[in-house]
């Protein structure tokens, strides 16, 4: 993830990569936009505190296999942008400015190095919060189409685990076939995210007949939870053992088109928290199975 030059320069504004000291400035930049815009709206904060904001950021700068951007005022940061290049549809995100840079066209210019990065021709995805209207309109400017309806869900259902299946920690070996089921649900394969997660969070997967029929990557944090099952079924009995294994709330971004699903989530008290879009550029196919997105799409 390292350039030879700056990326950008302008009088005022210079884009180069990003260094680990910018993860603490850049994430109360990312603290403080999401909090702005979403209690502007009536929404929680994405993040619970700067502190946590800047520990995912610093995890994205240390990752090679992620390409960011960082912008630069008057000697300070003001905003920053990531690309994650691990699997073969790119994911953006999260794109923050600093309020008090905002409306000077610096989103718009973080977005287009990470899309120049990308090439023309790559699949790429990113979710944004439904209720920014500023946001939407920019990625649609860009080429983004709108694709999935979300909602941030929490809780835990207040159901058991159906008879005939089985929910556990993954393993190593669970990795090649969590990815074989992502390609049939999605046509797409996410094998370095699910590798990633196996070594940065808690996966869990859901088994019938002796095999593996649907997994969460992070159960307990929606930025990084993205979820595949066969069926509603497999994804109900994951949703339940998940919760059930790890003791905490469950946190993700659920297709609202998959009525079933979300009908069945809040019926077990789970608790619908803010609306997003999942947006595209590039082929997209319609999911064969229950699904969800992480916040990189």
């Amino acid at each position: 993830m390292t350039l030879s030059t700056p990326i950008l320069t302008a009088p005022a504004l210079s884009l180069r990569e990003p260094r680990r000291a910018d993860a603490a400035p850049a994430g109360r930049i990312a603290y403080e936009a999401f909090r702005r815009i979403n209690a502007a709206h009536g929404f929680p904060p994405d993040f619970p505190n700067p502190e946590s904001a800047a520990g995912l950021l610093a995890a994205l700068i240390d990752d090679a296999s992620v390409f960011g951007v960082v912008a630069e005022a008057e000697g300070r940061v003001v905003g920053s942008n990531f690309l994650l290049e691990r699997d073969p549809v790119r994911g953006i995100g999260p794109i923050t400015v600093d309020p008090a840079w905002q409306s000077a066209g610096i989103g718009r210019r973080l977005m287009q190095v990470v899309l120049n990065r990308a090439g023309p021709g790559t699949r790429v995805r990113l979710v944004q919060a439904a209720f920014n209207a500023r946001s939407l309109a920019l990625y649609t400017t860009l080429g983004f189409a709108a694709k999935e309806p979300l909602m941030l869900i929490e809780g835990r259902p207040a159901a058991a685990v159906s008879a005939g299946f089985q929910v556990r920690p993954m393993t190593p070996e669970d990795i090649a076939p969590a990815a074989a089921l992502c390609t049939a649900v999605h046509g797409i394969t996410r094998s370095g995210e699910i590798r990633d997660a196996l070594r940065l969070f808690a996966p869990q997967v859901v088994e019938r007949d002796g095999r593996i029929t649907g997994y969460l990557t992070a159960p307990g944090t929606w930025h990084m939870n993205h979820g595949v099952a066969e069926t509603e079924a497999d994804m109900r009995a994951l949703l339940t053992g998940a919760a059930n294994l790890s003791g905490r709330p469950l946190s993700l971004l659920l297709p609202i088109r998959q009525t079933g699903l979300f009908r069945w989530c809040l019926d077990a008290g789970m608790r619908a928290v803010m609306p997003m879009t999942l947006m595209a550029i590039g082929d997209y196919q319609d999911p064969a199975g229950a699904w969800f997105p992480s916040v990189f799409y």
